[in-house]
């Protein structure tokens, strides 16, 4: 070949679009179908993600399934990570966050809510019967109030006396894995395989009032895209926001990487950004469309729920 046709043919090539073999795609990468529908749940919230599985089981779509078990936390006065009960601001007040989506890519939030118990539905209340995505503050409770949301007090006596015991000394050193910042996040898929996800928390034990985390945040404490699967975060907040984690798990998914690749990408990612080892946690959890799952966690310590086939199970995670 003559060097300068030999040149032009490089050219037109260099030209032309990369051609990627669909099997670098994760939809199509060779990994079992999980029949029936799943869910899965941050922590060893069992008995939430029990009630997510027999909804699904029961004909609910994967958001009304997944908002069912976060309600469950919601209500339980013994958690003090998520909703009634939870573990108060500096100021003594306790603050709710909260997001879903759809698998049509809908979703909605809530930020910084005082005296609202559900706020898990609350976000899809915002996200179905407003224009809006975000609802912050007293804006929030007000829309509560005209949806005849009862207005609960959320601070409870043993919250109370816990933060006033706090008060004396007033430090700020979050524990790993201890009760303050144990967020449930959960991802259903449907019988019509259709994903979606809920995200609710009271937020980091003592934090500055006015405090918003990753939680309710699209992006990064949950995201969902129906043609590839789901991703949410929990742990220290913060940290998840500055790498936008959930939709970068997903994206890494859309790219060709298992649930459980993308976890790893995931937390790697935010471990660059520190000069040593990490004092705090950071845990994700992802679901694929075929229904497989992957999760990695900072440090020791992380489990999520697991349900299919009437088989409800905690799973512990190895760290990274």
């Amino acid at each position: 070949m003559k060097r300068r046709s030999f040149i032009s043919k490089i050219a037109i090539a260099g030209s032309l679009p990369t051609l990627i073999p669909k099997s670098l795609f994760a939809q199509d990468k060779a990994s079992p179908l999980i029949d029936g529908p799943v869910a899965v749940c941050t922590w060893n919230f069992e008995k939430a993600n029990a009630t997510a599985g027999q909804a699904l089981l029961e004909g609910k779509d994967a958001l009304t399934a997944a908002i069912l078990a976060a309600q469950v936390e919601e209500e339980n006065e013994d958690n003090s990570t998520v909703g009634f009960g939870g573990t108060p601001d500096r100021d003594g007040k306790v603050t709710l966050d909260a997001c879903v989506m759809d698998h049509n890519g809908n979703c909605g939030a809530v930020l910084a809510v005082e005296n609202v118990v559900h706020v898990a539905a609350l976000a899809r209340d915002v996200m179905e019967k407003t224009p809006h995505v975000m609802l912050a503050g007293k804006g929030a409770e007000k829309f509560a109030r005209s949806l005849d949301y009862p207005e609960t007090q959320l601070l409870t006596p043993k919250t109370k006396k816990a933060w006033e015991k706090w008060k004396k000394e007033a430090l700020f050193q979050p524990i790993i894995n201890i009760e303050n910042h144990d967020t449930i996040g959960v991802l259903c898929r449907d019988k019509a395989g259709n994903i979606s996800g809920a995200c609710s928390t009271s937020g980091l034990g003592y934090k500055m009032n006015g405090r918003i985390g990753d939680s309710p945040i699209i992006g990064s404490g949950l995201y969902i895209d129906n043609e590839i699967g789901g991703a949410v975060a929990t742990g220290m907040g913060e940290e998840v926001v500055k790498t936008v984690g959930s939709f970068l798990i997903v994206e890494l998914m859309r790219q060709g990487k298992t649930p459980q690749e993308a976890c790893d990408e995931a937390i790697k990612r935010i471990l660059k950004k520190q000069a040593g080892k990490p004092n705090f946690q950071v845990a994700y959890i992802a679901l694929d469309k075929k229904g497989n799952v992957g999760a990695r966690s900072i440090h020791q310590g992380f489990s999520y729920m697991h349900f299919n086939n009437n088989i409800n199970q905690n799973i512990k995670v190895e760290p990274i």
